[in-house]
């Protein structure tokens, strides 16, 4: 044991600093050798992250072959092995002037840690004024594929510079992408470096110059540029986007994004993010000012975040301002922009416990569709107050109590009209509207009995719901206070049956799950209530087991009528997976039902409803098919179809196939049919074609037509994307073409494709295929549904 030294600090950065800003996507390096540029040294210590946070505590051990020299001066020859923790360095020969500090390793250098792995030509410099010059290196990262080179490297403390240096993630074979850069300057301290004059060269073709650029070289952030964004559409022509980050504090930060879109102007658009131990928060704005195509000022204010106050409370926000009604659809690229018509601006204060939710709210709506008016939005709820509450009592019962207070308003009505050249203006006439108050209290009462194959759950509740209205709101001379009082009475109860058999070879549980479901609701005559939060719920499998066919509080439809239904299910016994479940339904009315939201919609007549029907079907391990359907048996005819089919083909290739038809129940008219085919085809392991055809049966038109390529190596991926889509309520088409180079572990440049294909094709990321998709009968965020059964 002699004592301790330091070991070179070789691993300062040398190529870390350039893949510091890496790609947040999942990378595959299947495509790669499985050797690496430089394999791990047989006499280097096992990298272990915790003896590297403690390398700076433990002594230096020094082995060779040979020891020769003086005591003042050791020359070890041979073999010459450093061991530190984590660290290892290797060399012929190593002469150390203990009392200088100068050393010389000259010979096979070589050097690991849990970070980097390199060799060297020769190192030389002083231990005690930490000064080291290290020529002709090679050096892999551990943690990354990262490998390249550097000419020399002089280190004084934490301050580096290094000549003639290069990284890259491809095979040292295969260089199909290198960054070269003849000066980076780093200090570790900082943690930040400086590149001059670095090329990035596809091949031997300098795609990317930057005279000098600054980058972290850890995880500390730092003020920079961030890799442009490139597109080109006929909506906004040439389109660049050029983000500049700013680290402010080490919680908050801030993201300035000008962008030039040919057809339109300069939009300056910025984020900033704050973190803190309670809480966390995002602002979005975006300003264009005088839009060539609109000749006007454009812009857009998000904002959302939360705050934990303590254990049981947080404090949610959720706003959102447009300048105009035409924004979401003409700076969205997706489908949503375009039939958006309204956007919610939501905060507020919302608690739980083990029994109990509670909250108070206040929500706003903005017109986004040009073509209505305001006659179309929601009223808001300024403010809206809500609490739960739900106990059992024994083995035997259960009592809970939903409540909720609200005061609605609404903006006032500006009329519309269209011009002679297809233009929606206001006609300057406006309509006012008025509000009210509503409080809605519904305590119930159950009785939950089950045994190992039934259940049995009888259930009454009370709704009293009571108004406070504006005087404009109703007719003079009529009630400004009426209310509504009825019971609520359901009965939900199964059973369970299951058996074990067999198929091909395999053994299955196969189940069979009847279930029924009672409700009775008085009739209680209930035109003189308004309409401020209430709607139909679209009938589906979810609408057969509630005690309301109404969203919120303002109707309450009176019922007599029983729901049957059947599920059965094929679970295979070896890994409980799912192949079969198939479900179906009906209600019977035994009376009519008189209550309606308004005059168009037609009372529900005793008899059936109609029948709804789920198969989800896995074929095999890669086929799976579902349907949904619905068959009304009042016109003979299917209300909504719905047939879902994929291939997972192998590797990563996935073909989606579905169709979708909806009629409306009340008319008999076709409300859509589309038809929707997408894929994900791998030529081979290194060429793929993607796409997408999104077609309107009803409406003769693609809605959105999506065809590419992608190239894939072990190091680069090439994405081209060509894109037909609506752009507008007119139904208007917008082409597109798209470009990105993944740069594996550094970085991606051009247009977030792989965004648009995850939204296109499902399954294009497989991970995507395992995510739970929310219910279309769950509660709503803030746990107060009234109409959903206890």
């Amino acid at each position: 044991m002699r004592r301790a030294i330091r070991l070179l600090p070789l691993p300062l950065g040398i190529a870390i600093c350039l893949p510091a800003m890496a790609d947040d996507k999942p990378v595959n390096w299947g495509l790669c050798p499985a050797t690496e540029s430089l394999p791990a040294f047989e006499e280097a210590p096992q990298a272990d992250p915790k003896s590297a946070a403690n390398r700076e505590q433990l002594p230096t051990d020094i082995e060779g072959n040979e020891l020769t020299g003086t005591t003042v001066i050791p020359e070890y020859q041979g073999n010459v092995v450093l061991k530190r923790g984590d660290q290892f360095m290797g060399t012929d020969s190593l002469r150390l002037d203990t009392e200088s500090g100068n050393y010389v390793a000259e010979g096979n250098v070589r050097y690991s840690d849990s970070s980097i792995r390199m060799v060297a030509e020769r190192a030389e410099g002083n231990q005690e004024t930490d000064t080291h010059k290290i020529s002709n290196i090679q050096y892999q990262l551990v943690s990354r594929r990262g490998n390249g080179g550097a000419e020399s490297i002089d280190l004084q403390g934490s301050v580096g510079q290094m000549h003639h240096s290069t990284y890259t993630t491809c095979d040292p074979s295969q260089p199909v992408w290198k960054l070269v850069a003849p000066q980076i300057e780093v200090d570790n301290e900082e943690g930040f470096g400086t590149a001059r004059n670095a090329v990035l060269r596809i091949g031997k073709v300098p795609v990317l110059y930057a005279p000098w650029f600054k980058f972290p070289i850890d995880d500390r952030r730092q003020t920079g540029l961030l890799y442009p964004k490139l597109s080109m559409s006929g909506r906004n022509g040439f389109d660049y986007e050029q983000p500049i980050y700013f680290n402010l504090a080490p919680n908050y930060d801030d993201t300035l994004s000008p962008r030039y879109m040919s057809k339109r102007g300069l939009m300056l658009e910025n984020e900033f993010r704050y973190l803190y131990s309670g809480g966390k928060g995002q602002l979005d704005v975006s300003y264009l000012p005088n839009d060539s195509l609109r000749d006007k000022d454009r812009g857009r204010v998000l904002y959302n975040g939360y705050h934990n106050i303590d254990s049981h409370w947080q404090a949610r926000a959720n706003l959102g301002w447009v300048s105009d009604e035409r924004y979401l659809e003409d700076f969205s690229s997706r489908l949503l922009g375009v039939t958006s018509s309204n956007l919610q601006s939501a905060i507020g204060l919302y608690g739980s416990g083990r029994s109990w939710t509670a909250g108070v709210t206040v929500d706003h709506w903005q017109l986004t569709d040009y073509t209505l008016t305001e006659s179309s939005l929601a009223y808001n709820r300024e403010p809206r107050f809500f609490g739960t509450w739900d106990e059992s009592f024994g083995r035997w019962f259960e009592a809970g109590v939903y409540a909720e207070a609200v005061r609605f308003t609404h903006d006032d009505i500006h009329f519309k009209t269209q011009n002679a050249d297809g233009e929606y203006v206001r006609t300057g006439y406006v309509h006012p509207m008025y509000g009210g108050s509503r409080l809605d209290i519904k305590p119930y009462v159950s009785m939950p009995l089950a045994g190992a194959s039934w259940y049995i759950t009888p259930t009454l509740a009370w709704r009293y719901t009571a108004y406070q209205l504006d005087r404009g709101m109703v007719a003079p001379g009529t009630d400004r206070t009426p209310t509504r009082s009825l019971p609520i009475t359901t009965v939900d109860a199964g059973l369970f049956f299951d058996r074990e058999t067999s198929f091909g070879g395999k053994s299955y549980l196969n189940t069979l799950e009847p279930r029924i479901f009672y409700l009775n609701t008085p009739y209680r005559e209930q035109s003189n209530l308004p309409l401020f939060d209430t709607r139909a719920f679209t009938f589906s499998w979810g609408q057969l087991f509630r005690d309301s066919r109404y969203t919120g509080a303002d109707r309450q439809n009176d019922a007599n009528q029983l729901t049957t239904a059947l599920t059965t299910r094929l679970i295979r016994q070896e890994d409980g997976r799912e192949k079969l479940s198939a479900s179906i339904g009906q209600i019977t009315y035994f009376d009519d039902s008189i209550v309606t939201l308004n005059s168009g919609e037609a009372p529900v007549e005793q008899g059936n409803s109609a029948w709804v029907a789920d198969v989800n079907w896995a074929l095999t391990d890669r086929w799976t098919l579902g349907s949904t359907y619905q068959w009304n048996p009042k016109y003979g005819k299917e209300d909504l179809a719905s047939v879902r089919a994929r291939y997972l083909m192998p590797g990563d290739g996935v073909i989606n196939l579905s169709y979708r038809y909806r009629r409306n129940p009340n008319d008999g008219i076709d409300q859509l049919e589309q038809a929707d085919l997408s894929f994900l085809y791998p030529i081979n392991p290194t060429w793929s074609v993607v796409g997408r055809y999104y077609y309107s049966l009803l409406d003769n038109k693609p809605l959105e037509i999506i065809g590419g390529v992608q190239w894939d190596s072990c190091c680069l991926t090439v994405r081209a994307l060509a894109r037909r889509y609506v752009r507008n309520r007119d139904g208007d088409l917008d082409n597109s073409f798209q470009i990105e180079f993944v740069l594996k572990g550094l970085s991606s440049v051009g247009q977030d494709t792989d965004r648009t294909l995850r939204r296109a094709i499902l399954g294009y990321n497989r991970d995507d295929l395992y995510l739970v998709p929310p219910s279309n009968i769950e509660a709503n965020d803030d746990d107060y549904d009234p109409n959903q059964i206890p």
